[in-house]
């Protein structure tokens, strides 16, 4: 590795000597009739060899715009401006400076006896493999932020924070193709203002390194770039509120962004105890809970409601059960330090104290002769849980053929919680047959850090290029929990009473090495070939120590070894490969093979020690094909294969014993799994009528699919010397089973209604979920299908008027093999009308009424409920930059928040605590001021993070 690394050091530093030199391309634009300068048309580079290589300039004050830092390949250059023609050439790539000269640019409007054609932006627009929606289109109010105005894009859809274009989930969200916040894409949408929004780009992301040759790695995402008005880059925005409310409810924060230029310094600010959050959490220790559950989520959910005052991968969850009270500060930097060199960092803390009173009843299935069919629980927590992000990135280009992209995240965690539980098990006529009561407090800490180094070097020759990644990373935790249980067995005369107090004291620890090296090669004219290697080496450790509590002492200090475990595991693979793709801008087509070879380590230090080794070789092939049908439509199809290692909790092996009626242990036998992923995507956009139609189908296999295996206790059962699962309570287990399936399919259709100056979005569609498990040692296969569709009218006709109108309906089926006459049916429905009225003398009506009706759950958990916000307020002083608003949140006083969860082995209804009715009074200042444009042709480019060549 040494060696490695000198060789590239030094591999840096000749090229950089040896092509130091800098070709440009420039021009002029100019007006064919008056031969006057255009400002502000869109001049776009395209790569002919990769259609994802792409640059993108405006022209400046005097028509000119110029090209610099450009990768070795030809390119078709496009240049668009409104009302005029679109102007297409072919650029040869040379070595020295290019001047096009004046271009002359004809307008597009054909006058016709007498009648003037005006030209009209597209409201949905095809460019490649990136869907462009004009914000223009979209009329929403002068308060409306980037959230507001992305609800009314085909397409799109947002809830609970999470964003999902065509179904799939937005990973990120730049600006003007930077990074702003990181990978929080609430945090940019709720404080980026619409009327800064000029364009909206839908696409799949590559990853950095992918980008250097348009190969996809698999670990592509979709994302959303905006593209924000050229006139409202150089200026001052942002607003800043304060609200108190009944209940002694409060609401103050803001937000604030500089732009000049390519430097962009926003800062946000929330406090609150009304539900509102305008970022993603993030949660290292998966311990926050709601971010794991699935099934639906409805009414308010606990939801602050409309008024914002002003105002979601991986590790990052949308906002969570209960009540909670927020305080948050952000701040994100972007800049050009020059034209070699882009800088971008962000910095987030949260603090969120929640409270819940949650509910769950869950029925299980299979029901076994004799054995218990329901669980309820009640509980009732209370958390404070802190977070630290921090996000760098510094991209540095040394000259047009070497690169080096440096990227680090750093993330903290701090969770404190308390909570008492209440469950019953209850045999089919509801009679109970054992109770527990928990108390339990607990502290945890995380901290993660990762480390990305892309070095990147381009050849002479166009698609012949070379890259290493680099990359290490660290997810260390610790914690303190403390358990009070007390559980009763009932049998009769002779009822069991079980106590338990004790201590557990957590370490976990998690390093990963890796490195990615890629070389391509040009074959003929069109294609290439790529050659990859990629070594990972994985080191893990899990300590858990339990002491029961002494009376005598008074202290924790009786070791349990039965409860205590030291666990070590390793992973370490090395993959290598090799890929072919061949197309130009329009069409491609990539296939390849890859071949791993991989060694999982599992070692028990403690209490006894045991090891297991495993061997792994597996072949990973992979396709994709991306083709226009015709200007208007495309579509793609992919095929993937993906490995994913059970994690060290999986395998540690010691016993869980948080609730005494449901134990939980992991399992050192485990294997990876393996996974096959065949997706295919279809777009239309008719620009002419401002149609389009979006259908999406994803599906999943998984082989050695991690599942769960459950054991029922028919009989009282002795697992360690201090340990009994008593009959009646429950052991589970991860356990690899094959038939596990994903299906889902997704198809919106969006129309304008241009006699009503509205939208119509219609959407439908089907996921299919089947779920193996083991119960008892029985294999019982849950299925779940989903099917769901809805209509919503969004209005097009002014800010002054802007309403939404929608319904949707969703039809769940559950089944279980072992007792198919178990199978239930629930059904969700959804219907809700939002209003925004504004007068030109600066009075403002807000009207936000949802109904959601849930039929087919548990007893109880049926509910038909309206959640209804209203609002009126007065702009004034100077430009309406003062508000005074006073709104309602849930004026019926009906708020709830139901969910329901499918799993292998159980069907699960959960309600939690929402707030409740209350009234605000709420000030907002708005502050804006923007000069003129910025005079700079430094390679801006709306599209960066998809440069691949």
């Amino acid at each position: 590795m040494k060696h490695f690394l000198s060789a590239l050091i030094l591999l840096a530093g000749f090229t950089s000597t040896l092509l130091a030199q800098t070709p440009v391309l420039k021009g002029r634009l100019l007006d064919a009739d008056n031969r006057n300068a255009l400002q502000g048309a869109t001049v776009s580079l395209t790569g002919t060899t990769d259609s994802t290589v792409k640059l993108n300039v405006i022209t400046n004050q005097l028509g000119e715009f110029s090209f610099t830092n450009m990768m070795a390949q030809n390119y078709h250059l496009m240049i668009t401006q409104i009302g005029y023609d679109t102007i297409d050439r072919q650029i040869e790539w040379t070595q020295q400076t290019q001047d096009l000269g004046m271009i002359i640019a004809p307008k597009s409007a054909k006058e016709l006896t007498g009648i003037t054609v005006v030209g009209r932006q597209a409201m949905v627009q095809m460019k490649g493999d990136t869907i462009q929606m004009n914000a223009d289109q979209f009329k929403v109010n002068p308060d409306a932020t980037s959230e507001d105005l992305l609800r009314k894009a085909p397409g799109i859809t947002i809830e609970n924070g999470t964003v999902k274009a065509g179904g799939e989930q937005v990973q990120k969200v730049t600006v003007d193709g930077r990074d702003f916040f990181g990978d929080d894409a609430a945090a940019t949408l709720r404080n980026l203002p619409a009327e800064v929004v000029d364009k909206i780009q839908v696409f799949d992301r590559l990853s950095d390194q992918a980008q250097v040759t348009g190969i996809d790695d698999g670990n592509t995402s979709k994302s959303i770039n905006i593209v924000t008005k050229v006139n409202m880059r150089n200026g001052q925005f942002g607003r800043v509120f304060a609200g108190f409310g009944t209940d002694n409810h409060y609401l103050a924060g803001g937000n604030m962004s500089m732009f000049k230029g390519a430097r962009r310094i926003s800062i946000v600010a929330l406090a609150n105890d009304v539900n509102q959050q305008n970022f993603t959490e993030l949660d290292l220790l998966g311990a926050t809970g709601g971010g794991g559950r699935g099934g639906f989520q409805g009414g308010g959910g606990g939801r602050g409601g409309m008024m914002r005052g002003g105002g979601g991968g991986g590790f990052l969850i949308g906002q969570q059960p209960g009540v909670n009270k927020t305080y948050s500060l952000g701040l994100n930097y972007n800049d050009e330090w020059s034209k070699k060199l882009n800088v971008s960092g962000s910095y987030f803390f949260n603090l969120r104290n929640s409270a819940n009173d949650e509910s769950n009843f869950r029925e299980y299935s299979p029901v076994l002769r004799d054995s218990v069919k329901f669980y309820d629980q009640s509980e009732l927590s209370s958390n404070k849980n802190y977070n630290h992000r921090a996000n760098f990135r510094f991209d540095y280009k040394i000259d047009s053929f070497n690169s080096i992209l440096i990227t680090t995240s750093i993330n903290i965690q701090n969770f404190n919680s308390s909570n008492s539980l209440t469950g019953l098990n209850l045999f089919d006529d509801l009679s109970t047959q054992s109770q527990t009561e928990n108390f339990t407090t607990s502290s945890r800490n995380a901290v993660r850090l990762n480390n990305n180094i892309l070095y990147r070097h381009n050849f002479r020759k166009p698609r012949r290029t070379f890259s290493v990644n680099l990359r290490t990373g660290m997810n260390n935790s610790d914690g303190e929990n403390y358990l009070d249980a007390f559980t009763t067995y009932f049998k009769g005369a002779a009822n069991i009473n079980d106590s338990t107090r004790q201590f557990r004291d957590q370490l976990t620890t998690n390093y990963d090495l890796s490195a990615n090296i890629n070389y391509s090669e040009p074959v003929g004219k069109m294609a290439m070939i790529q050659f990859q290697y990629s070594p990972s080496f994985n080191i893990n450790k899990a300590d858990q120590k339990t002491y029961e509590f002494e009376n005598g002492t008074g202290k924790y200090s009786d070791f349990d070894t039965s409860l205590s475990n030291v666990f070590e595991s390793s992973y370490n693979t090395h993959r290598g490969g090799i890929t072919y793709r061949m197309g130009d801008r329009n069409k491609s087509l990539s296939f390849g093979l890859d071949g791993q070879t991989a060694i999982l380590n599992s070692e028990r230090v403690f209490p006894v020690e045991t090891s297991v080794k495993r061997n792994f070789t597996n072949l990973l092939p992979s396709a994709m094909i991306s083709y226009p049908l015709s200007t208007r439509s495309s579509v793609r199809l992919f095929y993937r294969t993906s490995i994913n290692p059970p994690s060290v909790n999986q395998l540690q092996d010691v016993i869980n014993y948080n609730n005494p009626l449901q134990i939980s242990t992991g399992n050192p036998d485990l294997e990876q799994q393996y996974a096959h992923r065949l997706g295919l995507r279809f777009q239309f956009a008719n620009t002419q009528k401002g149609q389009s139609l979006f259908l999406n189908f994803f599906g999943t296999k998984t082989d050695d699919y991690v599942g769960t295996a459950v054991y029922r206790a028919s009989a009282d059962s002795v697992l360690t010397p201090t340990v009994t699962l008593f009959r009646g309570s429950q052991l589970t287990k991860p356990v690899n089973i094959d038939g596990q399936y994903n299906l889902n399919s997704f198809v919106t259709f969006g129309i304008p209604l241009l006699f009503i100056k509205s939208n119509v979005n219609l959407n439908a569609g089907v996921t299919y979920n089947k779920t193996p498990g083991l119960i008892n040692n029985i294999e019982n296969v849950s299925t779940s299908i989903n099917y769901n569709a809805g209509i919503v009218l969004l209005s097009n006709i002014s800010e002054f008027v802007d309403f939404t109108l929608n319904y949707s309906a969703s039809l769940n089926n559950a089944e279980f093999s072992l007792q198919p006459y178990n199978n239930q049916r629930f059904i969700s429905q959804n219907g809700g009308f939002r209003l925004n009225l504004l007068s030109k003398n600066g009075w403002v009506f807000n009207n936000d009424i949802n109904n959601q009706n849930y039929s087919g759950l548990t007893d109880g958990f049926n509910q038909n409920f309206w959640l209804w916000n209203i609002a009126i307020a007065k702009k004034f002083l100077k430009n309406d930059k003062g508000e005074l608003r006073l709104s309602v949140f849930d004026l019926l006083n009906q708020n709830q928040s139901i969910t329901r969860t499918v799993s292998e082995s159980y069907i699960e209804d959960q309600r939690t605590q929402v707030v409740k009715q209350y009234f605000m009074l709420t000030f907002t200042m708005n502050l804006k001021n923007f000069g003129t444009p910025a005079q700079r042709n430094n390679n801006q480019t709306n599209e960066n993070m998809r440069m691949r060549f």
